[in-house]
């Protein structure tokens, strides 16, 4: 389908990949991971024909339709509907070409074109397209209404939703969930699996990576690994590379030591002279293999605060909103520190506009809303990224919190969000996305705050900086309250969730896997979910999924003896390792236990690589079991 030979790509004087041999097979979903500047986006551009590579050849069947998302968000007049419907590009050109005959009265040309239009679907093209909207959030109102009264996140959508409609044989998307709340994200996720062409995927959601990816490229130090399995399979067998390049290096080192040595004691030795030479001649061809640097480049921690009053805030009976509208009503509860709340519900409901209410942004329209005199707030929303000064460096945003700190200090904090030597005095002009939301977030920490308001923290974050995150909130002795469209850091950073939906705010008796599951009940009934309608109970959504468990269950047992014998034969392979990187092996007097091993070695890396493959074979059956049933 799409094969990668030799591919070397430079963007400047940069090399951001050399050599890159791999082939995306038809119908695979392949998920593009690595760090911010790795060249997934260029990747992406070599296929478009944006880019040309240094070197190598890229080859790709003749007529292969693809589709990808506009970064362009024009603000144009032409109603979303018809803006969506021009991403399928054969139907555009069908419906010019009958217009013509049309005009012309060419009877035979337009029989042709309408049997043309009845086998792509044309007819029912509108239907499509207002359905993908529906999915991403849009209303039945909105299809009307022309682009350029839209926001630029929701002419992102209008892009993606064009993407989709197009009938593409292979499907590029860079970052697709950045503008989407979790609604959406689990509806493209669920429109994504169901997408019979082929899939590249740039993203930074652990979750949508592994329900989406059935292999993954990994673009890192200017290479590219193809991997299959989801991004969790992909995160194993990368650890377990790394340890056993860590192995690799050690005893590289200690045969670089055992060599050298020979060298030094017969290099003046006449009769010796010829061995030397050949063991210098080793040294040299040696593959000089880095040790494995696994640490994230992002380290932080977020301190204890100062105070930590009971409760911090407390609202009673709170309308909230705008003067000319009101989005909540009769909102009660209290938040004390150790509180983790996750938000959920629909685009709208008024998730954002509670959290603008507890962080003082928005006054209530009613009732009370009681803070300690202690409370100190750590509020991140996107709109908070363009109120960073573009003149100022990382260092001075520092520096304005604290006027008396070191500037040493400064710096060593800013490193840990990943602002180290000159990027700490660059001035915030000519940062990216990601970078101004490491600041934002890294100015948040620095004071310290008892009660944290994290609006979509992570766009335009990286998976690195997402796993810093996770760790950071883990350890966190406030109160949280997080909107994410990120399952996995609402999943491993909240113990409870609160529903916002038909002006309420309310406990919600469920977990993300629940909420997934009641959004996708009601699209298959053809109904998109409606905040006022009750999810069902959490007795009745145990006992299916029980059911389904009982169902899945062989397969999680064939998967537990694949990665059970893969870890022993692993941990065998380390042992005979270990023992061949024993110098006295290598004597005349041990050649015959050197062969034993090298035998048994060779015996286990073939035995390792067939457990490899059964392992990941049982977790794609699993996986797609699991899909079945949803």
């Amino acid at each position: 389908m799409l094969s990668f030979h030799d591919v070397s790509l430079r963007r400047g004087a940069r090399l951001l990949f050399a050599h890159a041999d791999f082939t995306v097979q038809r119908g695979d979903k392949t998920g593009l991971v690595g760090a911010n500047g790795a060249g997934k986006s260029s990747l992406l551009g070599l296929i478009c024909g944006e880019l040309t590579p240094d070197s190598g050849h890229i080859r790709m069947p003749p007529g292969l339709v693809i589709a990808a998302v506009s970064q362009e968000i024009a603000a144009l007049e032409r109603p979303a509907l018809e803006f969506v419907l021009d991403g399928d590009r054969e139907l555009r050109r069908l419906e010019a070409e009958l217009r013509q005959a049309e005009a012309d009265g060419d009877g035979l040309r337009q029989a042709e074109l309408h049997a043309r239009l009845e086998a792509i679907g044309g007819y029912q093209a509108k239907a499509r397209a207002a359905r993908l909207l529906a999915g991403l959030g849009f209303s039945q109102d909105d299809l009307s209404r022309p682009v350029a009264e839209f926001s630029g996140g929701w002419r992102m959508r209008l892009n993606l939703a064009q993407a989709l409609m197009c009938r593409s044989d292979l499907l590029l998307l860079d970052e697709p969930t950045n503008h989407l709340d979790l609604d959406a994200v689990i509806w493209l996720q669920e429109w994504l699996n169901r997408y019979p062409g082929t899939l590249l995927l740039i993203s930074h959601d652990r979750d949508f990576l592994d329900e989406t990816c059935d292999h993954i490229l990994h673009i890192d130090h200017g290479q590219v690994r193809h991997y299959s399995g989801n991004y969790s399979a992909f995160e194993k067998l990368r650890a377990q590379a790394l340890a056993q390049q860590q192995a690799a290096w050690r005893r590289q080192q200690q045969e670089r030591q055992r060599l050298q040595q020979f060298v030094n004691r017969f290099r003046a030795k006449a009769t010796k002279a010829r061995q030397a030479q050949s063991r210098i001649k080793m040294l040299e061809r040696l593959e000089e293999i880095a040790p494995a640097h696994v640490d994230s480049p992002f380290r932080f921690r977020l301190r204890r605060p100062e105070h930590l009053p009971f409760p911090l805030l407390r609202l009673e009976r709170v309308r909230a909103g705008y003067p000319a509208r009101t989005i909540l009503r009769e909102v009660d509860f209290h938040l004390d520190p150790g509180d983790r709340i996750g938000l959920l519900g629909p685009n709208g409901a008024g998730k954002s506009t509670l959290i603008k209410t507890l962080a003082g942004r928005l006054p209530p329209l009613a009732g009370e809303l009681e803070t300690a005199e202690q409370l100190k707030i750590g509020y991140f929303a996107q709109h908070q990224l363009e109120q960073l000064d573009p003149d100022r460096t990382a260092l001075e945003h520092l520096q304005h919190l604290d006027r008396s700190a070191e500037e040493q200090k400064l710096r060593a904090f800013l490193g840990g969000f990943g602002f180290s030597g000159e990027r700490a005095t660059t001035p915030v002009a000519t940062f990216s996305g990601g970078e101004k939301a490491r600041l934002a977030l890294g100015l948040i920490v620095y004071q310290r705050p008892n009660l944290l308001l994290l609006d979509e923290p992570t766009n335009h974050l990286d998976l690195e900086m997402r796993h810093a995150l996770t760790l950071a909130l883990q350890d966190y002795e406030g109160a949280l309250v997080l909107v994410s469209h990120d399952r996995h850091l609402l999943r491993t950073t909240t113990d409870r969730f609160w529903l916002v939906a038909d002006g309420r705010v309310r406990p919600y008796d469920g977990d993300l896997e629940d909420y997934r599951r009641w959004l996708l009940q009601q699209r298959n009934l053809g109904d998109a979910p409606k905040p006022q309608r009750a999810a069902p109970s959490r007795r009745d959504l145990r006992r299916e999924e029980a059911r389904r468990r009982q169902q899945l269950q062989p397969l999680k047992q064939a998967l537990a003896k694949a990665e059970a014998d893969y870890e022993r034969l692993s941990a065998e392979q380390a042992g005979l390792e270990a023992q061949l990187a024993d110098p006295g092996l290598y004597q005349e007097d041990a050649r015959e236990q050197l062969q034993t091993l090298l035998k048994r070695k060779g015996e286990i890396d073939r035995q390792l690589a067939e457990a490899e493959a059964a392992w990941l074979a049982a977790e794609e059956r699993l996986e797609q079991a699991r899909r079945t049933q949803v």
